[in-house]
């Protein structure tokens, strides 16, 4: 690809970088950008500069924080005595976009991958176990992932938390709504089948 300024370049180079951004799309929010009032281009940068340098984690549950503890954790509308244990960020967002969940969280900042080189030491495993050992946490939620990964974490999790009287949970796995049936892979079908509930109207 072709450009007339070396400036352009490398603003798509950069750009380019980002996951799920490719070199076009790049060039077209370059060009979007050129079009655009200078101070709003500034506004952007300088949005993108504070956000690295001054977002922090939440001490108690690794969110991503504007304080040292987070929204979630200072609430104390939300349920402190419920545990939602997530992989990643990402997580915590999607779950709290439900409206369904009221308590707290704990984000593991991955999943154990040997393949990786990822092991427990590399996760908030440790500090998830200080965490319940100082907390009147009544239940554990793991909503993890169900891939391979996810499961050895999560096994290894509820090794960890076996000498706590603590209610771990995980979850419910299965068919999702308006999936058909006949394109439900075989381990999700199973498991639909194995835990299904009663039907109520």
């Amino acid at each position: 690809m072709n450009f007339p300024s070396k400036l352009i370049q490398n603003a798509v180079d950069e750009l380019a970088r980002l996951p799920g951004i490719g070199r076009k799309t790049a060039l077209r929010l370059v060009l979007h950008l050129l079009k655009e009032e200078t101070t709003d281009t500034r506004s952007l940068a300088e949005a993108l500069v504070k956000m690295r340098e001054d977002i922090t984690y939440c001490k108690n549950c690794h969110n991503i924080s504007d304080t040292e503890i987070c929204n979630i954790c200072a609430n104390p509308l939300r349920d402190h005595y419920l545990l939602c244990v997530v992989s990643d960020i990402r997580d915590v967002i999607a779950i709290e976009n439900t409206g369904q969940y009221k308590g707290i969280y704990h984000v593991l900042g991955g999943v154990i991958s040997p393949i990786e080189g990822i092991g427990p030491s590399d996760l908030t495993i440790a500090s998830l176990v200080e965490r319940l050992g100082n907390a009147e946490i009544k239940e554990v939620v793991l909503a993890i992932s169900p891939t391979m990964e996810g499961d050895t974490t999560a096994f290894y999790i509820t090794r960890k938390l076996r000498d706590f009287n603590i209610r771990i949970t995980t979850i419910a796995r299965g068919v999702p709504v308006g999936g058909e049936l006949e394109y439900t892979d075989e381990i999700t079908l199973g498991r639909s089948i194995i835990e299904r509930t009663s039907y109520s109207k």
